[in-house]
Formats: C-alpha cells, structure tokens, sequence
C-alpha cells in the first residue's frame, strides 16, 4: 500500500520526523538537523503533545503545510500539519477502492495545552490522538468496521458508472449525525464528464471551500522568525530602516562641566576625557524633558493647603520644560478667583487675565482666522526662560470667576497653541474649576513642604482623589517635596518619602533656595546649580510620564 496525500500535494520538503521514545522522550528532525522538545519524563502522550505543538510553530513559520513521518512506542504514522493548527492523516489508499476518509479535528488551541483531555486511540497512531476532541463522524468507507472510532468524521466522494453526477470536494463540517456512507465498489472509477450531460450535473449545495482555514485560525508569523530560517525559508532583502536599526547609539561628545571639562580646555581639545556620571545624567534628564509627545499634555500641581510650593514649583517646572524645549509652554494660574501666579511671573505690557481671554475667546475658536501671536495680549511671556504665564483674575472689584465649563472651553483652546501646559490650581478641591483641571490631568503633581501640616493635607488629598476613582492618576503621580529650610528634619523627611512612595510613581527632593523666598518675580537663572538640577529631575520625571 502507498501513503497519498488526500489534501492536495504537500511538498516533501523540508523532511521532517518525529521520534518519541518510550521514556517520553520527545525529538523532531527538520532537514537531518535533530532537536529535543521534550526530554524523559516517562510521559508518551505528554511527549506527542509537545512534537504536535512545536510541529503547529514550525508551519506557522512556514506558512504552508508540512509532511511529517512520526514513530512512538506503538506505531508510524504519517500526518499533514497545517499552518491553521489542524493536523491531518496522510490516509493509506484501501487496496480495492478509490473511496478516501480522514478525520477533520476541531479547530481549537495549540496542540499540547495541559487543558487538552487524553483520549483514546484511533487507526491514525497514537501520536495523533494527543490532539484533543474531535468532531462527531462515522465509520471510514472502504475499510474495516471500527465500532471504537466514534470521534471521526468519514467523508466519501461516490461515483458510480451510472449517474452523470459529478460531487463537488465535500466541505468538512462538523455534524451530530452525518449521513450513512455508500459503498463503492472496487471497480468503479470517475469518468471524464461529456459537455453533453453538463446540463445534467447537479450543483453543489455548498460553496467548494478545500483547506479553507477556520475563524480563528493561527496567524501565520513573518518569515524572518527563527523558525523559518531554520526551515531554510528565503528571507527577505534588508530595508532602509532595518540599516538604520543597526546604528550603535550616538556618542556623547565631550565634556563640558568638572575638570573635565577643564582638562579639555587647558589643552585646546588635545586631551578630551569622557563626561563624568553627573553630567551623563544630566544628559539623560535633558533628553527626557526633550522628548516628542503624542499631542498636547496637561500637568496639574496640587495640594489644597495654601504655602505648599504650588506657584514656585508651576513656574518652575514650566520654565524647565521652555528652556530645553524651546517654547510652546504655558503656565496656567486656575484659580477661581484669585491666584499669584502672575505676580510671581515677569511682567507684561498688559494686565490681561484668564478673565479677559474668556471673554474674548471667540477669537481664538475659528481655526482659519485664529493666530497664535493675538495670544500676546492675553499671556505674559517670560523671555529667556521660553514659556507664557496666563494670570487668574486680578481685580479686586471684580466680581468674575471661572467654573469647570469656563476651564474646559479656555483648556480647549490653549491646547491648540501650546505643547505642554503647567496647571497651578487652587486650595478648593471642591471647586468646579479645580475639579476640571484634575480631570484634564495628564500628569499630576502632588507637592508639599516638609513640615507636617503641608504633608498632612497632601495625603488628604491622595486619599480624595483614590476614593473618588482616580486611583490611576494618583499612582503614576510625581511627589516633589521642597526642604522649607537648610536643614529639613530627617525624620519627617524619611516619613514622608515612606507613605508617597507608597502610593505614587516617584518622590523627588528640591533644596531651599534663599532666590525663592522674597516672594517676588522668580527669574531660572538666579537659582542655585542644585535648584536647577533638582528642577530639571522633577520635570524629566514629569515627562516621563507624558
């Protein structure tokens, strides 16, 4: 008896085989190169479980069908293993008929899940029966009466010398009760169909669909995985972005902060030592803060106790995103009445708030007709430092606020002109505006003081926000805590950096600086070195978040 493929032809190549031995021992060879997917164990069905799965990864690979000859303890089999996960018999050819049956399995996962039930034995060997449930079917035609078999499905093309009908390939269904199988006797053949008798031919009552994959059938890898270069699949010719993907990293050019640096200069560039650990860091929270971002963000500083640094870190981190990004920032005093973001800001030619930008926002609603320069007489720029500042309210008779629908309409416009906007807010976590500006929050910052009372009403403030939902947002918060003097007290401090590490992303420190404590203008440069590098570390991390 010869071995057909009832399936079409599946090219015999790449030889592949798999042995299992009975200690469970599992190993397939692809090309006369062996490998060992299952080692002892004493598990036979075990090991036929682990040859199918990685049998469904090697055609997958592939992308077509693959002849495999299998040996176990108890037989040979010989098998199709499609890239859909179905595995198939290569059936024998009964001697005295042309009828041919195989089992179609039932689509499912991967081959060898520990889920997958043991079952009993069928004609295929034993390795196939590691395969899981099968579809309900009958008998097989043109073989012997197998009352055990149960689980298949017989699917028969009759032809006889007497009908004109010719069938269509049968599309292989499961069915709870297929129909009883004719037999065919040994003699009968197909005969070619006259054009005469096409008139005659009965059509098929279903769509002609062979080796049609089912729903959910596994996708198919990119041929330039492992598998299929060990199948000896052409790969495909490398493109310029997989050049580009190869590129080691960008050096870090020279020094330019420590000796070093002064080693670099002294000797007019003969002797250039590499930057030192403080600088690469340096670098790296430079390149965070410089990051592209995916649209417009919003960062919101909070804490609702009035003293807690939320003006000084608003303009501060606002000034570090405008001096390393170059513009395109906006820091924003959201208070409902009254804020003092603006006294704290640079001066302007105009004493215009939010207010008044309010009023006038229909100016700035009509994209065609909207410029981002009319935004000048509304904000405050800061110069050097790259960023605008737009004041709250400042009139002290004047009977103006702003609500969350007030927000919401001047946060929707801003965002079409500004990259990033620093959100200072106010003391009122009740307030309708305060709670917009949460809302809108792509990254929160919760700030304090290290003194108790500031701290206290920062938990407070965590524990508002996760009752209320925003457990997310509170969790991949930045905590920024600022020494209200030279010395913060070291065990407030660690107390502190103990319960916020708990509940959000990051805590960083801030130093005293005596350049922030008159309460006026805060101009970046005049910071100390440590201010300014604490500054740019919050806001890397601020970034990073974005």
């Amino acid at each position: 008896m010869s071995n057909t493929d009832p399936y079409g032809a599946v090219p015999d190549w790449p030889k592949v085989s798999a042995n299992i031995s009975e200690d469970g021992t599992a190993e397939v060879t692809i090309n006369g190169s062996p490998r060992t997917v299952l080692s002892g164990g004493g598990d036979v069905a075990r090991a036929r479980a682990a040859v199918l799965e990685h049998l469904s990864v090697q055609t997958a690979g592939l992308g077509r069908p693959l002849r495999v000859e299998t040996v176990d303890p108890e037989g040979r089999s010989q098998l199709v293993v499609h890239p859909d996960g179905r595995v198939l018999p290569l059936d024998e050819q009964p001697a005295n008929s042309t009828a041919r049956s195989w089992e179609q399995v039932a689509p499912g996962p991967l081959p060898g899940s520990a889920r997958r039930p043991k079952l009993g034995r069928s004609k295929h060997g034993p390795l196939r029966d590691a395969l899981g449930a099968r579809t309900a079917g009958s008998e097989a035609l043109g073989g012997s009466s197998d009352q055990d078999e149960t689980d298949t499905v017989a699917v028969t093309q009759a032809v006889t010398t007497t009908s004109p009908t010719v069938m269509a390939p049968p599309k292989i269904t499961a069915a709870p009760a297929p129909p009883p199988a004719t037999p065919v006797p040994a003699t009968s053949s197909v005969r070619p169909v006259d054009p005469a008798e096409a008139t005659v031919m009965a059509a098929p009552s279903t769509p002609v669909t062979p080796n049609t994959p089912p729903t959910g059938a596994v996708p198919i890898p990119s041929a330039t995985n492992q598998t299929a270069k060990e199948l000896g699949v052409p790969q495909p010719k490398p493109t310029l972005p997989d050049l580009l993907a190869t590129r080691p990293p960008a050096p870090n050019g020279p020094a330019t902060y420590g000796w070093q640096a002064l080693v670099r200069r002294v000797s007019g560039g003969l002797i250039s030592p590499t930057p030192n650990g403080r600088e690469l860091e340096y670098r790296e929270a430079v390149n965070s803060v410089q990051r592209s971002l995916r649209g417009p963000k919003t960062v919101v500083v909070v804490n609702p106790k009035g003293g807690a640094h939320k003006t000084t870190a608003s303009l501060l981190i606002a000034s570090t995103f405008g001096m390393h990004r170059g513009g395109y920032t906006l820091a924003w005093d959201n208070n409902e009445t009254r804020g003092t973001l603006g006294w704290r800001a640079n001066p302007a030619r105009h004493t215009n708030t939010a207010v008044d930008l309010l009023r006038d926002l229909d100016r700035f609603t009509d994209v065609r007709s909207s410029r981002v320069g009319d935004l000048d007489n509304y904000v405050r720029s800061q110069g050097s430092a790259q960023f605008d500042v737009l004041a709250s309210d400042e009139d002290a008779a004047s009977a103006a606020s702003i609500d969350d629908a007030a927000f919401d309409q001047l946060h929707k416009a801003l965002a079409r002109f500004y990259r990033v906007l620093v959100v200072d807010t106010g003391n009122n976590m009740r307030a309708s505006n305060w709670q917009a500006a949460v809302n809108s929050a792509d990254q929160l910052v919760i700030v304090s003081t290290i003194r108790e009372d500031t701290a206290a009403s920062a938990a407070w403030l965590a524990d508002g926000l996760r009752a209320a939902g925003k457990e997310e947002l509170v969790h991949n918060a930045v905590t920024v805590l600022s020494a209200p003097g030279k010395k913060p007290e070291p065990a407030l401090h660690d107390r502190l950096h103990d319960h916020f590490n708990s509940l959000t992303r990051t805590v960083l420190d801030v130093p005293h600086d005596p350049a922030l404590v008159s309460g006026g203008p805060i101009t970046y440069d005049a910071l100390s070195p440590a201010s300014r590098t604490a500054w740019l570390k919050v806001t890397a991390a601020i970034a990073d978040g974005l």
